[in-house]
This record gives C-alpha cells, sequence and structure tokens, in this order.
C-alpha cells in the first residue's frame, strides 16, 4: 500500500516538538516535499521517520561524470575512442605527407654513408627559408611592440566611446603583453607551424590554476576533426589530444577539475608525428612518460540529463559537452556543459581558432610542405648530385694494374705530396686508369636555379628586384608592382587577421568577465585600467591591415594618399593623415607631434 511520509502523532511528533521548545535548528529545517513509499503487502505496518529529501541535481559547471554510473562512462569512453580513431584514420595521408615533409627542413645534420662514406648530405634550405620569412614578416604585422590590440567602435561615436576605446585597447594590450607573456611566444609558434603543415590552432580559455585567461598553440598534429568538417564552429566533433605529467594532473585533480581516480602507468607510446618532430629537434624520442587526454568537443544525449521539451519530454537532441578521456586506459575524467546557462538554444561554446595558409579542398588547409615540398625535394637532389660530381672530380678514383705498388697506403696525396710506386712494366700511365669522372655539369646547375626560382615564386619568398623599383616612378605604378609581387602575401595574411579577430573577441569576452566594474581614475600598480560597460561598448580587432603585408606597401599607400592630398587640401584633414603616416612608419609619440582638435581637454569654466 501506499502512504504518506508526513510527521505523525506519536514518538516522531513529540520529538519534533520537543525540540521546537527548545529550540532546536531542527525546527527550521526543511524536510522537503511529501513523498510516497510503496511498501510491499508483506510489511502490514506503518513506518514513520524523517522526511527524505530529493537529491540536489549537480551544478550548472559541475563535472558530471562525478554523478554518472561507471556502466554509463564505460560505455561512452568506448563510443568516443572509436570515433577518434575513425578520425584519425581519415587524416592518415595529410599526416604521411606533413611527416614526409619535416625531412626536407635540414635542422639536423645528416652523416651519409651512401653512395660513399662522407657524401653529401645537404638540404637546400628553400623551404625553412620560405617558413623563416613568413613567421618574420607576420610578427611584425600582428604583434607589433605597442600590443596587438585596437578598437572599433559600436554605434554612435562620441567622446565617451572614444575614451572607451582607448581604455579598453590599453587594459587588452597590458594583459597580452604583461599578463600574459606566454602570448606572443605562442603566437610565433603558432605561425611557424602554420606555414609549413598549413593549419594550426589556438586554444582561448580561463586558466583555474594561473587564475587569469590564456590563449596557447595547439599544432595541428594534435586537433582531430572527422572527415567532411567545414569549421571548428559547425563540427560536430572536436578533439584536443594532449600531453600533461602526473603532477599537473594530480593539481587538476586536487582542484576539482578532473575525476580523482587512480590511472596507474602512463601509457608512454608516441605516435610518428611526436617522433618525426623529437627527431628533428634533435632528440631521440621514443617513449614519453606524461599522460595522453582526449579532450573531445561533441555533441551528446547523456543518459540522465537529456534534452526535454516544454511538456519535460526527452526530445532526443544531442547537446554540446566537453569529454576528456585518458587515452592509456580508456577512464573518463570529465565531462562538463559547453554553452552558456542562459542560452535556450544550447549553442556550442567555441574554444578554438582555426588558423588557415591556403584553403583547398578539406579542412586542413594547404602549407609549404605540400606546396613546395617537391620543389625543395629535387632542389636538394640536384644539390648533392653537383657537389658529390665535385668531390668525385677532385678527388677520383679508378683501376690499376695488380703488381703496381703503392708505397706507403691507399690514402688520398695531401697538396704537394709525392710517393713512390713501384711499376711492374711498361709506363705508370699504362698500369692505372682513372675513372672518366666529369666536373659538376652546367646543365643540372641551371636546372636546379630554374627548380629554386619557381618555388620561391610559388610560395612568395623571392626577393624583389630593385631595378623594378625606380625613384622617378610615379606612385601607382611602384603600388601596382609591390601588390602584384605581394598578392599572395596579402591574401594570407588578410586570413590570419580575420583568425586573430576571432581569437582577440574570445579573449575580449573572458577578460570582460573578470573585469570588475569600475575603476580608478588613479590607477596604482596592479589596477585595471578599463571597466567591464567599455568592453560592451567597443569591438576588438588586430593591428594588422589586411589590405597592406609589409610596412613598406603601407608606406607606398600613404605616399599616394599625401600626393592626392597636395592636388586638393581642402578636402583632407591632413593632421590626421600625417598621424596615420607617422604611426606607419612607426614614430613614437606622434599624437604630441601632430596634434588634433580631439586632442584639447575641456578648460575649467572658471
Amino acid at each position: 500500500m501506499a502512504i504518506e511520509r508526513t510527521p505523525q502523532p506519536g514518538l516522531l511528533g513529540s520529538y519534533l516538538e520537543k525540540q521546537q521548545e527548545e529550540n532546536d535548528p531542527l525546527q527550521n529545517q526543511d524536510f522537503g516535499e511529501p513523498i510516497e513509499i510503496i511498501i510491499g503487502p508483506e510489511d502490514g505496518e506503518e513506518v514513520f521517520g524523517i522526511e527524505s529529501t530529493e537529491i540536489e541535481a549537480p551544478s550548472f559547471d559541475a563535472n558530471l561524470a562525478e554523478f554518472m554510473d561507471e556502466a554509463d562512462l564505460q560505455s561512452l569512453s568506448s563510443t568516443l575512442l572509436d570515433d577518434f580513431d575513425n578520425d584519425r584514420a581519415a587524416r592518415r595521408e595529410w599526416e604521411q605527407t606533413y611527416i614526409d615533409g619535416l625531412d626536407l627542413l635540414g635542422l639536423k645534420i645528416e652523416e651519409r654513408t651512401t653512395p660513399w662514406d662522407g657524401a653529401c648530405g645537404v638540404y637546400h634550405p628553400m623551404l625553412t627559408e620560405a617558413a623563416i620569412r613568413f613567421q618574420s614578416e607576420m610578427i611584425s604585422e600582428t604583434f607589433p611592440a605597442q600590443g596587438p590590440v585596437k578598437a572599433r567602435i559600436i554605434g554612435k561615436v562620441d567622446r565617451a566611446t572614444q575614451q572607451a576605446a582607448a581604455r579598453v585597447v590599453a587594459d587588452m594590450n597590458y594583459q597580452l603583453t604583461e599578463k600574459m607573456p606566454e602570448f606572443r611566444p605562442e603566437h610565433e609558434k603558432m605561425l611557424w607551424s602554420l606555414a609549413l603543415s598549413g593549419a594550426a590552432f589556438k586554444k582561448t580559455y580561463y586558466d583555474p590554476t594561473m587564475g587569469r585567461p590564456t590563449s596557447v598553440f595547439v599544432p595541428a598534429e594534435d586537433i582531430y576533426i572527422p572527415y567532411g568538417a567545414s569549421s571548428v564552429n559547425t563540427s560536430e566533433r572536436i578533439t584536443h589530444s594532449m600531453r600533461k605529467t602526473k603532477n599537473e594532473l594530480k593539481k587538476l585533480q586536487y582542484n576539482g577539475f578532473y575525476r580523482d581516480i587512480d590511472l596507474g602507468t602512463p601509457n608512454n607510446t608516441l605516435d610518428e608525428v611526436e617522433k618525426k618532430i623529437a627527431e628533428q629537434l634533435g632528440f631521440r624520442a621514443t617513449t614519453d612518460d606524461r599522460y595522453k587526454l582526449l579532450e573531445m568537443h561533441v555533441d551528446l544525449d547523456l543518459p540522465g540529463y537529456e534534452h526535454k521539451n516544454e511538456d519535460g519530454e526527452a526530445t532526443g537532441i544531442a547537446l554540446p559537452y566537453v569529454v576528456t578521456i585518458e587515452k592509456g586506459t580508456g577512464t573518463v575524467l570529465a565531462i562538463r556543459r559547453n554553452w552558456e546557462p542562459e542560452d535556450e538554444t544550447y549553442q556550442k561554446r567555441n574554444h578554438f581558432v582555426h588558423y588557415p595558409y591556403i584553403p583547398g579542398f578539406g579542412f586542413y588547409a594547404f602549407g609549404l610542405i605540400h606546396l613546395i615540398g617537391a620543389f625543395a625535394k629535387s632542389g636538394t637532389s640536384i644539390l648533392r648530385q653537383l657537389v658529390d660530381a665535385g668531390t668525385l672530380s677532385n678527388l677520383p678514383g679508378g683501376f690499376k694494374t695488380r703488381g703496381l705498388r703503392v708505397k706507403g697506403d691507399d690514402t688520398p696525396i695531401s697538396p704537394g705530396e709525392f710517393r713512390d710506386v713501384d711499376v711492374p712494366s711498361g709506363t705508370m700511365r699504362d698500369n692505372i686508369m682513372p675513372l672518366p669522372y666529369k666536373e659538376p655539369s652546367q646543365v643540372l646547375f641551371t636546372l636546379m636555379n630554374q627548380i629554386i626560382d619557381e618555388g620561391r615564386r610559388f610560395a612568395s619568398a623571392s626577393d624583389m628586384k630593385v631595378s623594378d623599383m625606380s625613384a622617378q616612378a610615379p606612385v601607382g605604378t611602384t603600388l601596382a608592382i609591390l601588390e602584384r609581387t605581394l598578392k599572395v602575401m596579402s591574401a594570407v595574411q588578410a586570413r590570419i587577421h580575420y583568425s586573430m579577430k576571432q581569437e582577440l573577441k574570445l579573449l575580449k569576452r573572458i577578460i570582460a568577465d573578470y573585469t570588475p566594474p569600475d575603476y580608478s581614475y588613479e590607477p596604482v600598480e596592479g589596477s585595471r585600467l578599463a571597466k567591464r560597460s567599455d568592453y560592451d561598448m567597443v569591438d576588438v580587432i588586430p593591428v594588422s591591415d589586411p589590405n597592406a603585408a609589409t610596412m613598406s606597401q603601407k608606406v607606398v599607400q600613404y605616399q599616394a594618399a599625401l600626393q592626392l592630398a597636395q592636388t586638393a587640401p581642402q578636402l583632407y584633414d591632413l593632421p590626421k593623415l600625417h598621424r596615420q603616416m607617422l604611426d606607419v612608419l612607426g614614430i613614437k609619440n606622434y599624437q604630441k607631434l601632430v596634434p588634433v582638435e580631439e586632442d584639447k581637454k575641456p578648460e575649467d569654466p572658471v
């Protein structure tokens, strides 16, 4: 039978009355809603006791793996690991091309034993040269000394919004250059990997151990995307493969970020990409004593946490979660919701920014290894042939008769050295026949230069000829030559500008969430330069110009503008034009050199 479990007269009732009289804290205790208990027919007696309360639901940002059944966790882990293996197998050809291309960088000195000991092992530096040029140009454009951020006002432009924009720019640049010291090094590593592999990623999040936002570089070989995905925003699954030491994992478990569970000894195997990169760095890495974690941003229909309609019925719609699995044991360490608490549409929160080099057929873009890897391999082969031909021509080998004996040994004869020989008969010329080695071929040398020039031109790494730039040439002609030469690099920089804009937006959201609602007009050491409402007024964008890849291109553009201003000065705001020109040239304190009307402060009316 079913009985309603409420306080009854008798032993329990008198006990509660007595506690209320003694002002016991139980008198204010909320016992929850009455519940019904079904008692079997064999019980026969009513049972009285204190009311049970329902188990409190986990908070929104809680680790749901702490509340789920172990069997459900094992089933989820098995399914997700199978999906990860499929994603890894789908991009195997891309990985192999990348692995083979790393050998062409020539970062490791190779001692060759074929076709003979000491044969030429030099690599042509075309690939490395193009990557270094790209990295050097992009870091100077995207991360100047004053910081990588500038602001764009949203809505009406007035003095208040301009001041708010200035505070936001100062605050974010201070955060990225001083409070986040890893931002610039991570950005430079991203540019290097981007040039070679064609794709690189930045992961932006709030780090609870450091107590501040962070944005770290994630190489393309550590990000796994299903085949057919078009972007990180719309992909149904993103897997970030990362390594954690035992102590780092213990810290995260102690802070409650991961489940506190024993994982045993790490499964210290390395994949082929990790081994090849370690070889290029000069390490002989075969094992790794760190745990390999798979952080999977995936849509799931979790049992017990299903999406429900207004009537409370499960709809079967998968919601975005972040699931972290230890690869060696398959243990689920964390499951967390990946949408905003107030978002009723359950839109996935994105933590990754994709930087592409040259977009192609699939999600992973093409890099220098894919574009000029064959040129670098051919140039290396011909260069080695030329060096080996010179070696054989300078130190030739051949045949000698059996009776001819050279006193001493058969080591190569040094300059100015004469040795005694025993000639069995005839002249010595008749007993020695050198092989007909030729000098390095001029045809091969010309072919190598042709291949190298084609590869450099394709990678936009060729030097511009000074003869093409004349001091007497009009600015328009000079600008046309620059634009034609830097067209490919300008397109790549425009893609980097777009991706960096997405990264700065993610950082802006995190920084604004942890910005105090007010600020001091006389900031002291460690105080913030902006308040939370300032970030709502402006949008942040990179300082790089997607329409100009280099400073010289920007200077020529402003020279053209100054020439036009001379023909009709009444149409132009010359102080602002000159200030922008000085800013491009990198002149410090250009605001004081060319004052404008907006710089004037209102005077005291008294």
